[in-house]
């Protein structure tokens, strides 16, 4: 019988280190290659299309002028053609380099290490955005194909576009591709269209400070804008040109030159000028030409030096009424055909984009009486005829003067001087309500009119907009204006898609003699002896009307030259009384502000229509524009009901940040 072998088997031979890394490192890369299937599986399923690499998809632009051709604003996004590397001064590329991506050119599309640290950022940061530690490459691949969602599935896209874009590009391409597509804020994409929009020079001529500065933007435009935030955005410029000298691509000397050389932004742009006026236009060319399928210019009225002088005026005239309450203020000038030549919606857009000249509606007071005193005068009347201010009942309402007093017999042309309620509301009672309203509306109030006895004091809602173009028939010889701004819209190419002289309407009197010169007579007469008198400007022949409603919540000045009217409104957003601003103080104060700098400009004529007939021996103008200065009296608010009345027409719905404005 066989004996059963019970030796032990041989002792396995262990593996050297070698061998155990050798083992090891192929199992990791089995691991690693099913991961990275896997991962393609997942995430590069749903990828965009990258055929379409080269189209630019974006709003087109509008480029809105004044009347001389001057740049105001541009609206969209701006685009210029691609710019060559090799044409730029070298330091521009290296500025991006060398703050967002300083191993640019030794990773293959992405950086590990900047990987890891955003990932321990992100886990130790719960809550707030996700921090991508992207390669210039990752943010082309995510500037041309994908979202801004911080999402991982979307870093994870990124990542695998960029492989991809390492593999189709050289360095250089993928550099040239990333600075002619980034966004650079203030709707300017990529490094020409950004030079030009804040610097006002091509690409290739940009300073080393200038450089650094666009590079900066790069980590958020809006917060880093040289415009709204020149302080954050030097601070950040010192960090690019830092990272430079770091980096060998300038020198330290080349960097305190960048320091020392102030940068300045192009003007246009630093002054976030007329935003108001072009937000109103902007609706206005879309429903014109529609929405815009390639860049635009739009040739507009507006005068920029006359609109500087609005904006500065009313933004210290509010700024010297705040003990008062006085938080905001409008203020709106046309010519004699209705161009606006100055627009401004407001004390600070960037605080406040809601546009309080044409959108808000609020109660005229006491400017509203001229539409009464024309609706008497055009039915017999006289600046002349006699009236009598004392105690008077409309049906319930009892309308009382500022003063409490009466001044007992008095003409219209004082009545009108003076602002006295009593003898408007008699004078529209006795005209009807209705005339009034239909005098108001023919010379160009289009927001409704209730017929309510207390409209003859202004308890009406309009807006400054509608003002100025219902005062403009008494600077213009009697001719309706409806406010207009755009002249002309063509292409960027040159293709004339709207002109205004081509259908320009047929001019319709709506005034004619004698209440043309009657009238032009009474309102100059305010700011000679009535309420009025600050509003003047030495010189110059002028008229116009305070305006101040119940317990101060509104106060209006519109006043006019010959052929140039402007209409000034100080308030509150949330309708809370001021304390006691009348329409001859800060809006007059403003319109004499703005008028004293823009009547110059506009070589102003005297009035048409007729002047006061001259008495044997005396000039009229000059008595008009030598008369000294008088103490300018009181103004009525609007007097409140006795008794409950029919309401004013309501106001449409307005922003929550700016209720009832």
């Amino acid at each position: 019988m066989a004996r059963s072998d019970t030796r032990d088997p041989p002792p396995r031979r262990r593996r050297s280190i070698l061998q155990g890394l050798v083992y090891w490192g192929a199992v990791l890369c089995v691991w690693g290659l099913i991961f990275a299937l896997a991962f393609l599986a997942v995430f590069a399923a749903d990828l965009p299309d990258t055929s379409n690499l080269n189209a630019v998809r974006r709003q087109p632009s509008i480029s809105y002028l004044d009347r001389s051709g001057a740049l105001v604003s541009v609206r969209g996004s701006q685009y210029a053609p691609p710019v060559d590397l090799d044409r730029l001064p070298a330091y521009v590329p290296a500025a991006f380099v060398a703050i967002e991506d300083r191993w640019f050119y030794w990773h293959f599309g992405f950086n590990p290490w900047g990987i890891v640290r955003s990932q321990i950022y992100n886990l130790t940061h719960e809550g707030g955005p996700l921090r991508g530690g992207s390669t210039i490459t990752q943010q082309l691949a995510r500037n041309l194909f994908l979202t801004m969602d911080q999402t991982y599935r979307r870093k994870a896209q990124e990542l695998v576009l960029a492989v991809w874009l390492e593999t189709k590009f050289t360095k250089k391409e993928i550099l040239a591709l990333y600075l002619n597509r980034v966004y650079f804020g203030a709707g300017a994409y990529g490094i020409e269209a950004a030079s030009q929009r804040y610097f006002g020079k091509p690409a290739d001529q940009l300073t080393i400070g200038e450089s650094a500065l666009l590079a900066g933007m790069m980590k958020g435009p809006s917060r880093y804008s040289p415009v709204s935030s020149a302080d954050r955005a030097a601070r950040r410029a010192t960090v690019v040109l830092n990272e430079m000298v770091r980096a060998g691509a300038i020198t330290p000397a080349q960097r305190a030159d960048a320091i020392r050389t102030p940068v300045r932004v192009n003007p246009t742009l630093a002054s976030q000028r007329a935003q108001y006026f072009t937000d109103w236009v902007d609706e206005q060319v879309r429903g014109l030409v529609g929405e815009p399928t390639e860049d635009l210019i739009v040739e507009t009225t507006l005068d920029l030096p006359i609109q500087v002088s609005a904006e500065q005026a009313l933004r210290a005239g509010v700024a010297g009424a705040r003990g008062q309450g006085v938080q905001q203020g409008a203020l709106v000038a046309l010519d004699g055909e209705g161009r606006v030549r100055a627009y401004v919606g407001g004390v600070d857009y960037e605080e406040s984009q809601f546009d309080r000249a044409a959108m808000a509606r609020r109660q005229a007071g006491s400017a509203f009486k001229p539409f009464v005193y024309l609706t008497a005068l055009e039915r017999g009347r006289t600046p002349e005829t006699p009236e009598v201010d004392e105690a008077i009942r409309i049906g319930t309402w009892e309308p009382r003067n500022y003063t409490g007093e009466f001044l007992g017999p008095i003409t219209l042309q004082t009545a009108l001087a003076q602002s006295v309620n009593t003898v408007a509301a008699r004078l529209a009672n006795e005209v009807g309500t209705g005339n009034v309203a239909a005098t108001a509306r023919r010379l160009g109030i289009r927001s409704p009119i209730q017929l309510d006895p207390s409209m003859a004091l202004g308890a009406v809602e309009v807006s400054p907009l509608e003002m100025a173009q219902a005062y403009a028939p008494f600077s213009n010889g009697g001719y309706l204006s409806p406010a207009w701004a755009i002249e002309r819209v063509r292409t960027a190419a040159g293709k004339v898609l709207y002109d205004r002289s081509v259908a320009k309407p047929a001019r319709t009197p709506v005034i004619a003699s004698p209440a043309l010169p009657q009238m032009n007579q009474m309102l100059r007469q305010v700011l000679v002896s009535g309420t009025g008198t600050r509003a003047r400007v030495p010189g110059y022949d002028l008229a116009g009307k305070t305006g101040t409603t119940s317990d101060y919540r509104d106060a209006w000045f519109v006043g006019y030259t010959g052929g140039f009217v402007a209409a000034v409104w100080v308030g509150r957003d949330d309708n809370t009384p001021m304390r006691r601003v009348t329409g001859g103080g800060a809006p007059a104060a403003v319109w004499q502000a703005f008028m004293g700098r823009a009547l110059p400009r506009l070589r102003a004529e005297p009035i048409p229509g007729g002047l006061p007939s001259p008495e044997a021996g005396e000039d009229p103008i000059g008595d008009l524009l030598e008369a000294p200065d008088a103490t300018p009296a009181p103004e009525d608010p609007a007097a409140r009901p006795a008794a409950p009345v029919a309401p004013p027409a309501a106001s449409p719905p307005q922003p929550s940040a700016a209720p009832r404005a």
